[in-house]
Order: C-alpha cells, then structure tokens, then sequence
C-alpha cells in the first residue's frame, strides 16, 4: 500500500452511488443483524441499509471515523476488527470492504482481503448474504473460499471513478449452508469461474437495473467482544511509562527550538534548505485548520524523446529532487503537496 494509503489506514470507501446500486439487489426483513467490520464513517453502510429496521454494527480502528460512524445509529466497536470476537452464525448481512494490503504478522503475510474474510464469514448465518468490495485481481486471492462457503455469486464491476482508480469490483453472495457440499468438480468450476475474472476487462457493471435478489434472512440482536488492547487508553498512559520516558530519550531526537529574527530576508534556497532539515515541522494553525506538517525531500526521474532528422529516436533520463509535504488535519484529514512529475522535454 502507498503512504498515502496507510495515512488512510487503508480506507476507500464505496461511494454512494454504488452502494445505492447494491442495495436495489437486497430485500430486508423486519428484523435482522448487519455488520461491516470496516465501518469507517459509516456513510456507505448507512447508506445500504436506508429505510431499512435493522440493528447495525460496525468494527473500526480509527477513532475520529469510528465517532462519525456512531453518529448515524451504528453501534460501533472501537478496536481493530481482528481482536474482536462475534457469535458464529449470528449476522445476517455481512459487508465487507477490507483495506487493501499485505498483513504484517504470523499469518504468512496472505493478503488482508483474504485475512478479513476468513475472520467475518463464520458470523453470517446460513442464507445470509455477503457484499464484499475488493480489487479486481485480489478475485483469485479469495476464491477458494467464497467458492467452498458461499453460492450463488454474482460478480460486477464498479464504475465510479474512484472505484475505477482501484479497479474495485463487488462480490454477492449467500452463506452456503453446512450441510450442503460441493463436489470436487462443481468446487474447481466455482474457482475458475471467480480467477477467470480476475483481469477480465469485459465484466459486467454494477447498475441501477435489479438483475438478481439477494434475501436477507431474519436474524436478533448480537454481541460484539474486543479481546484486544485499548489503544487509546495506553497512549494516554504511556508518556507516564519510566520505560517510555527512558527510550525516548534514546529512540526520539529532541526537537531543536530556534527562535530570532535572521539578518537579512530568506530567499527560496534557504527556506528550502530549513523544510527538507525538518526545520519547519511542527504543529501549525487552529481549529479545523490545525495541523501538522513533515516535510521531505523527494527524487524524481523525467524522461522525455528526442527525434533525429534520420529518424533516430534518443531517450533522455534527467534526475531532480523536490520537496514533499506531508499535512495531519485535526479533524483526521491527510494531504500531500508536492510537485507534479513533468511531463515532455523540459
């Protein structure tokens, strides 16, 4: 995942559009259970359960998304969704838009699309109903799975440009129930069919016309458990730490404080100079605008062609360096100013 991404802490949410295409394919209950294990602000998962009468949960690490989630009627769990525990077989709509990344741990570093999924499905009951939101070639990652646990799949591909920009596509589905099994031969068919698209161009759209109903079966109330460790309430505990206090000492440069007037006025060069030093880090600003600012410097390479009147065609390579911005709003928004790449001879 790019930096960007992780700023994100892999969050790409669905656009509203889409969901409203996704939710034209659901029929509801009365009364049922929904979760979405990256509930993020929650507008997406709102948004697939308008007009509907349905308790709602949510998993959410970011605590500023996690508030905004909450805000519009989920009940929302504070924690990273791979510590937090859930009933087998007790959801009856289970959406999922995981981030998109490799995990970092003892599980082989398989695909987080992969990793999450093998954690959530096991909470949707039988003919519950799976919308999954993943990349385009992440299909094969997932296949085996979704082919032994599920039927009935559809599969689509988003059109919104933000989703195009991922090449996200979505995954319906209904949990398959334990007694029914697939023969060898009908569970290869439903793998191939799901890697057959993994770089299929020509896929089907998701569109406003309603081509398949999925119902969602009735289910109660449920129960969500963090068996994990409260994030926020060690970082406020942790500058008390001796051990913090004497690792800081070692692991954090302190920061240099310059005060005074220079002599004369700072031209370009100088305060380029002080940015990439990390001379003009810090916080900045206040309300909504508050901030902080990193800088950095960054290399870029520039390529461009030459025509020769014989025809030969010379390729330049020209290495530059620039500076790049990294901005942390208050309000937990990411922002990243640099200069755009040249394009053509310079």
């Amino acid at each position: 995942m790019r930096l960007a991404g992780r700023l994100k802490l892999g969050f790409y949410p669905l656009p509203v559009k889409e969901a409203d295409r996704v939710r034209v394919r659901l029929q509801f209950p009365q009364g049922f259970a929904a979760l979405d294990p990256c509930v993020g602000d929650g507008i997406a998962f709102s948004r697939l359960l308008e007009l509907t009468n349905g308790h709602r949960y949510g998993i959410e690490i970011d605590a500023y998304r996690a508030e905004q989630a909450a805000q519009l009627g989920i009940q929302v769990v504070h924690a990273n969704a791979m510590t937090v525990r859930c009933s087998a077989e007790s959801v009856s709509l289970l959406y999922l838009n995981p981030p998109y990344d490799f995990e970092v741990g003892q599980q082989a570093n398989k695909r987080l699309e992969l990793v999450f999924l093998e954690h959530t499905y096991r909470w949707l009951k039988p003919k519950g109903v799976l919308v999954l939101v993943l990349p385009q070639q992440q299909l094969g990652v997932c296949a085996r799975l979704l082919a032994e646990q599920f039927e009935g799949l559809s599969l689509y591909r988003l059109t919104e440009p933000e989703c195009v920009q991922y090449h996200q596509v979505v995954v319906l589905a209904s949990r398959r129930p334990r007694h029914v099994h697939l023969g060898d031969k009908a569970l290869l068919q439903a793998q191939e069919y799901l890697r057959r698209h993994t770089d299929d161009e020509e896929l089907a759209p998701l569109t406003d016309a309603t081509d398949v109903i999925y119902s969602v079966p009735p289910s109660a109330a449920t129960t969500l458990t963090d068996h994990g460790i409260p994030l926020d309430e060690v970082e406020d505990l942790l500058p008390q730490s001796a051990a913090y206090r004497q690792a800081s000492r070692v692991l954090i440069r302190k920061q240099s404080n310059i005060k005074g007037r220079p002599l004369t006025p700072l031209h370009g060069g100088h305060v380029s100079l002080l940015a990439t030093a990390g001379m003009l880090n810090g916080v900045f600003g206040g309300g909504e605008d508050r901030h902080i600012a990193h800088w950095r410097s960054v290399k870029f390479i520039d390529h461009w062609e030459e025509n020769e009147s014989n025809g030969t065609i010379i390729k330049h390579d020209r290495e530059r360096f620039s500076h790049e911005l990294s901005v942390v709003f208050a309000d937990g928004r990411t922002q990243i100013l640099t200069h755009e790449k040249e394009r053509g001879e310079p």
